[in-house]
């Protein structure tokens, strides 16, 4: 599976791991101590949904919100496409540095796109969350029923007893593995699940909660 990096300038553009890659970018933590800082390293990426070349995103100015953009996440079954393009899925890591005292976590996500599901087929949109070194994790998964054919959005909200919590005080690694699947994958008329309903992008909104370490 090939591994691709985005290194955040003033905003998360894709680009190919290098020898020298461009220094990180430091932002003023919300709500922290003066002088305290998050450091935003990188964001790596691998998957049959995310290829190389295929992600764009932005991170939003308070921390608050990361939103990503695919443009080859789609899963496709029906007469003459490849058995395996039924699934598509995405491994996203999200690499943090954050001062002693503080944790993040993320407590909600908006999955949005467009599904064309004939009668008696299925569609399922399914994202697990956990830290790397952590065995917590927690999962959302929404299934789409056939007949349909329109837009859709899928939104994960966690509470306080399912939140998973970055190490308190230490280098964070976020992982968001996202997928989306048809049933059957042999089906016999063309079925489309991708998540943007306009361009056939995905667009991915995690947002981050902070909290002093208790």
């Amino acid at each position: 599976m090939h591994l691709s990096t985005l290194p955040l300038f003033a905003a998360l553009v894709v680009a190919l791991p290098s020898p020298n890659p461009s220094p990180a970018i430091t932002v003023p933590l919300p709500g922290g101590p003066s002088g305290h800082e998050v450091q935003i390293e990188a964001i790596a990426f691998a998957g049959s949904g995310c290829p190389a070349g295929s992600v764009a995103g932005q991170l939003s100015s308070d921390l608050t919100t990361i939103t990503l953009l695919y443009d080859s996440f789609v899963a496709q079954a029906g007469q003459g496409i490849p058995g395996a393009s039924y699934r598509k899925n995405c491994q996203l890591n999200i690499k943090l540095k954050y001062p002693s005292g503080w944790q993040f976590s993320v407590f909600k996500a908006d999955y949005r796109g467009y599904a064309q599901i004939p009668q008696g087929d299925t569609g399922t949109c399914k994202a697990t969350y956990y830290f790397s070194g952590d065995s917590n994790q927690v999962s959302s998964t929404m299934t789409i029923k056939g007949p349909y054919d329109d837009n859709y959005i899928k939104t994960d909200q966690f509470g306080v007893t399912s939140t998973v919590w970055s190490p308190c005080g230490l280098e964070g690694l976020l992982n968001i593995n996202s997928e989306v699947r048809l049933s059957p994958p042999d089906a016999t008329k063309n079925a489309q699940l991708t998540v943007d309903s306009t361009d056939l992008k995905f667009t991915q909104v995690h947002y981050l909660q902070w909290q002093t370490c208790s």
